[in-house]
Order: structure tokens, then C-alpha cells, then sequence
């Protein structure tokens, strides 16, 4: 049952309350996504501009944390820094983060590894994954031990022998192009899966049925009800 950026379904993306709503409908994992700002910091965010969500303009990376955090979100919220949801977490629930922009892998791997204990994370309740390919290859060079997925939105067997080059532990794949044969052959080499971003019944319905590890859902309290009653 993985929050898609939080609850997205419930209060806006990748926000320290949506995080919370996800952790209160019953959400045991939680996805988030990251940036690096323009004064270094991993600030959690979808979008690479600030126009659709926030009150701000322009890019996310060339603006520095003090500008970004007097912007709000819907109205409402704030950007939070990557460090405050690890602190949020205490390591509590398996956490995905995504790397979206470029230069996050040498970010994420410094805070990781100099916050261990301030943040109380788990590397086995861990996972980093990606689109950007270098950015997963930087990480593996950096931390031969860190819990690599990898993301694609086209047949998922496509991106196998990529995979097993990071020794990535799981494919994230979008969930339409996830199908009986391709499923079965990714838990036959050991992939976990998890597919993105399910929120229809039917679908979460289908993915169950398929074996998957975990689902992310911008509603992880129907993955919830559905998983219950597989």
C-alpha cells in the first residue's frame, strides 16, 4: 500500500500533510519525489516548474531553498526538505524516493549516509528509484549496497538487462503495460514490482492478482480494501 506522493488522491502532492494523511488511511509505504535546489538542498517535488502546484514561477532547481520555501502549495502547504519527511518517517514505513531532477544521486547518498541515525531509516525499508538512468547509475557507483528501482513506462522486460546491470532489486512499471507474462518473468528473476499509479478498483483488482509487491496509489486506502479481501 504505497502513498502516491503521500495521499495525492486527499491533500496535495508530496507535502508533509499529505505524507500524514497517507500514514493515517493506512498506507505502509510512501512514495515521494526530489529535486535539488539551486542551494543544494533535496526538496520534495513532482514537477520540474512551480506554475501548476504553488504560487511561484519558473524552475524548481534554479530556485534557492529560502525562495522556495516561502511559496505555497494549493494555497495552503509548503515544499518540505527531503530531511524533514526522513525525519516525519523515523524509518517507520518502507519509503520510495524518486529521483527526478538531475544531480539528486550524490545528494541523497551524503544525507542518507550522515543523518543514519538522526533519521532512524532502514536500508531494507528503502528503495530509490528513477527514469533518469545516470542519475540510478551515480547512486550505484556511490552506494553498492543501496536499493535501486527502476522505473519505465513501456513494456517492463524492455528494461531488464538495465536493471540487472545496477543489480537494481526492483522494476517499477506502468501499470497498464504490467500483464500477466511479463509479471511472471520479472518475479522469476527476482524483481520485486511495483506498479504506478493505480487508482482505479479494477486495476488495483488486476495487480493484486498479478503477485505484485506493492502498489502505488494516490488512494492507498482502497489498495487497502482490496488487498483484504484477495
Amino acid at each position: 500500500m504505497i502513498g502516491h506522493r503521500g495521499a495525492k488522491g486527499h491533500i496535495a502532492e508530496n507535502t508533509l500533510e499529505s505524507i500524514s494523511a497517507a500514514l493515517s488511511l493506512g498506507a505502509d509505504a510512501i512514495e515521494i519525489d526530489v529535486f535539488r535546489c539551486k542551494s543544494g538542498e533535496l526538496v520534495v517535488f513532482h514537477d520540474h516548474t512551480l506554475e501548476r502546484l504553488t504560487n511561484g514561477v519558473g524552475l524548481v532547481e534554479e530556485h534557492s531553498y529560502a525562495e522556495l520555501s516561502q511559496l505555497l502549495v494549493q494555497k495552503t502547504y509548503r515544499i518540505p526538505l527531503l530531511s524533514e519527511v526522513l525525519s516525519l518517517l523515523q524509518g517507520k514505513v518502507f519509503l520510495n524516493i524518486e529521483l527526478k531532477g538531475a544531480d539528486t544521486a550524490l545528494p541523497l547518498h551524503v544525507l542518507l549516509n550522515c543523518k543514519t541515525h538522526a533519521f532512524h531509516w532502514n536500508p531494507s525499508n528503502l528503495v530509490v528509484s528513477s527514469f533518469l538512468h545516470d542519475e540510478l547509475a551515480d547512486l550505484r557507483k556511490l552506494d553498492p549496497g543501496i536499493a535501486i528501482g527502476v522505473l519505465t513506462e513501456e513494456d517492463p522486460l524492455l528494461i531488464i538487462d538495465f536493471a540487472k546491470s545496477l543489480d537494481a532489486v526492483s522494476i517499477h512499471p506502468y501499470y497498464r503495460n504490467l500483464i500477466t507474462g511479463n509479471a511472471a518473468l520479472l518475479k522469476q528473476l527476482g524483481f520485486r514490482i511495483y506498479p504506478w499509479t493505480v487508482n482505479e478498483p479494477n486495476e488495483i483488482k488486476r495487480m493484486l492478482s498479478l503477485g505484485v509487491d506493492g502498489i502505488i496509489s494516490d488512494y492507498p486506502e482502497l489498495v487497502q480494501l482490496y488487498a483484504m479481501e484477495s
